[in-house]
């Protein structure tokens, strides 16, 4: 679940927190929260990244194939808006 929070600049400050940045909460063996950076997985990050370049690479794969621009809007709207 992800909501917001208020945490105040003098804890921000204590740990290195930048406004807006995500944080986990947790509770210590005491029953006290504990406020923390969440763990990055940088590899998944960048495969996810990767995928998505894909994705947007493949969605836009007629755009590479030289054709005049006028005949692409032609495909995208199905009509000429410049008819001769």
């Amino acid at each position: 679940m992800k909501g917001q929070v208020t945490i105040p600049k003098d804890v921000r400050d204590a740990l290195g927190l930048k406004p807006g940045e995500p944080v986990e909460f947790d509770w210590n063996d005491a029953g006290e929260a504990v406020i923390r950076r969440p763990v990055r997985d940088r590899a998944a990050e960048i495969e996810a990244y990767k995928t998505r370049v894909r994705e947007v690479s493949r969605r836009f794969a007629h755009l590479r194939e030289g054709r005049p621009t006028d005949e692409i809007m032609r495909d995208i709207r199905g009509d000429d808006p410049f008819p001769p």
